[in-house]
């Protein structure tokens, strides 16, 4: 039989087709508007009258946003800046111009605001072995643990004593609890080592800081916390209950959880107390009725009070927020620990815990940005925050009837650092997600 054609046509492939580039209409921004926007026909009905309405918005407000106002000396400048561009409205962004060092540092001596600043780009590196530990050398951790005692100084000020006295608490604290744990129980050693700290920050340390102080007097220029005002102050109360509430709320979702009766029943009363009470009662507690229980003549500063209440009071929630995540880990995680021969403080600390605050973080972090926000209720204790800063800007005659323009200025600043929190949440659930979608 002869061959025919059929016979020499090879029915499988040889040679690869080269690679063609995918349509130009399912890739970039035309495949994304095509899959997100107009997919359909009620989609592309919903997307029209939705660009229809944001454009509506825009046309009503950007006039008067960007009004040039800038150089305004007061409303009625700012009006007859208007009035000469023929505009009916705009914004008055002059107040801005003039108070926003204001809105920023309170009634903070001006030839000191290095040092906010200063503790505030130190916050930064302090955070960063913290939240970007893959990025960032280990040592760093020691000069994070430093931080909060070199900030109180740079903020206050005052001898440098001070914060040397109270490091050295928590030194003589931990020595006490090391070297007592070899011979006590640990409990026991860890309630010897707390005694300790605290002897040396009420009486010990307090006797040898004030001959030393004036033997030799190192230190910075005092600024007593009734100068403290705007974002200053708020980032530093929120910031204070951020890094405290976490490890305080873990050990009250521990204790709620603990077989022991009497740590069980203080946990669980402080966290159902705390949490049935309105953040503004607990800072007119820590402002006015907070002396009433003081020894007559304690000199105890409002800011920590203040920080206090607020660190409790967000502790309590983030207590709710870990016991969720403890309570959704599965019983074999328990099981296994177990099986391995861990103490209970091993298996919390190796195997319990990291699940539970992985599965916590948006709830975590939630709250971390709703106790940033609830600075401004300090407002309603005379504490100058932005929103009482605002108020104080709006009785001065010159800027008498501005309440949009500082409370978007305000607004913004918030955003910043809440939307900040919310990114660096989502960063870290993809940088820790283990399972598949």
């Amino acid at each position: 039989m002869s061959n025919t054609h059929s016979d020499t046509v090879a029915f499988v492939r040889d040679t690869m087709l080269p690679q063609q580039e995918p349509p130009s209409s399912s890739v970039g921004a035309v495949g994304w508007m095509r899959t997100n926007l107009f997919s359909g026909w009620f989609n592309t009905v919903l997307t029209i009258v939705s660009l229809g309405f944001i454009a509506f918005i825009l046309y009503e407000i950007l006039p008067w946003l960007i009004s040039p106002t800038w150089d305004g000396t007061s409303l009625t400048n700012c009006r007859e800046i208007l009035a000469g561009l023929g505009d009916e409205s705009g914004a008055c962004w002059g107040v801005i111009r003039e108070r926003w060092q204001q809105l920023m540092f309170g009634f903070y001596p001006s030839d000191l605001y290095w040092r906010p600043v200063l503790a505030f780009l130190l916050l930064l590196v302090a955070i960063a072995p913290l939240l970007f530990a893959d990025y960032v050398s280990p040592k760093l951790i020691w000069f994070s643990m430093l931080y909060p005692f070199l900030a109180a100084w740079l903020l206050w000020g005052g001898a440098i004593w001070a914060p040397i006295f109270a490091i050295l608490g928590f030194v003589v604290g931990f020595v006490v609890f090391r070297y007592g744990s070899k011979v006590i129980l640990p409990a026991l050693a860890l309630a010897a080592g707390v005694v300790a700290a605290i002897l040396w920050w009420t009486a010990i340390g307090p006797a040898i800081e004030a001959p030393l102080s004036a033997a030799i007097p190192i230190g910075i220029e005092s600024v007593q916390s009734r100068e403290f005002g705007g974002f200053m102050l708020s980032i530093t109360i929120g910031v204070t209950a951020i890094m405290c509430s976490l490890p305080i709320g873990i050990v009250l979702a521990l204790g709620r959880q603990s077989d022991l009766l009497l740590v069980k029943a203080i946990c669980v009363g402080f966290i159902e107390f705390i949490r049935g009470v309105p953040l503004i009662t607990l800072l007119f507690v820590a402002s006015v009725l907070l002396n009433i229980f003081l020894p007559p003549g304690t000199n105890f500063d409002i800011i920590l009070r203040v920080m206090i209440m607020v660190t409790l009071f967000a502790a309590a929630y983030m207590a709710e927020v870990i016991r969720g995540g403890l309570a959704a880990l599965p019983k074999g995680q328990y099981e296994g620990a177990d099986s391995l021969g861990l103490d209970y403080w091993q298996a919390q600390r190796l195997i319990i815990m990291p699940q539970a605050l992985k599965i916590s973080i948006p709830g975590i972090v939630s709250t971390f940005i709703g106790v940033f926000k609830d600075t401004t209720l300090v407002s309603i204790i005379s504490m100058f925050d932005p929103i009482g800063l605002s108020n104080a800007i709006r009785a001065d005659t010159a800027w008498n009837g501005v309440y949009w323009e500082l409370f978007i200025f305000i607004g913004a600043v918030f955003f910043v650092f809440c939307f900040s929190m919310s990114r660096y949440s989502m960063y870290l659930e993809r940088k820790l997600q283990t399972g598949h979608r």
